[in-house]
């Protein structure tokens, strides 16, 4: 393995590096962008609950904004829900602009590396063979087809291993996005019957819902 990084020459060394903040993006998003983090179950139903047994305090919108990213969202228009539909949809929707940035955080980066891990492959084989032939001009030699084979399959190690990072970059790039535009859809359908629940057009079904256990 390590001879293959040395024929690539020294384009390989940005093509390892991308490849790695590659992994650690992957990672670092699939565990963060879980729906029981995002968007944990029956949050509405608990949120009623407070609401009915007027239990909705300072400190209950302090937990439930700290508790996820769609607690955050509905804490906004919790707090500001008694200035209106107009005023909470408003609220509603700033903490969201929020929050999805938050979602995306990583996914630009990991996009940009996806595009560009190929390019520093093609880059690295064609500086490789702007080498090869550049050897056999100087030295004056005969050109031999076992040597310049061998040196261009070298050169080409540069890039395959831009297309083994690229190729899994933008598969997880997509697949990343996909579930992050899954998840505001999740979350702006909660958020609407929020609204609806609050101002008086529509129930929760409090029989369907499993409260949230206290943290302590």
């Amino acid at each position: 393995m390590w001879e293959l990084v040395k024929s690539g020459g020294w384009m390989m060394l940005p093509i390892i590096l991308s490849s790695i903040v590659a992994v650690a993006i992957i990672i670092e998003r699939l565990w963060t962008l879980r729906a029981s983090r995002i968007t944990p179950p029956h949050l509405l139903g608990q949120v009623w609950r407070w609401i009915k047994d007027k239990q909705l305090t300072k400190e209950k919108l302090r937990e439930l904004r700290a508790d996820s990213p769609l607690g955050e969202i509905l804490a906004a228009g919790l707090a500001n829900s008694r200035h209106g539909r107009e005023i909470m949809k408003e609220c509603i929707e700033e903490a969201a602009a929020r929050v999805i940035h938050e979602l995306e955080r990583y996914l630009s980066a990991l996009g940009t590396i996806a595009a560009m891990a190929p390019l520093l492959g093609l880059l690295g084989t064609v500086l490789g063979m702007i080498d090869i032939f550049g050897s056999f001009m100087n030295s004056g030699m005969t050109t031999n087809a076992a040597i310049l084979a061998g040196g261009i399959s070298k050169a080409l190690i540069c890039t395959a291993s831009g297309l083994m990072v690229g190729i899994p970059a933008i598969f997880f790039h997509r697949f990343l996005q996909s579930r992050v535009d899954e998840l505001v859809v999740g979350m702006e359908q909660e958020a609407i019957r929020l609204v609806e629940v609050v101002q008086g057009d529509r129930d929760v079904d409090l029989a369907e819902t499993k409260p949230v256990s206290k943290k302590k």
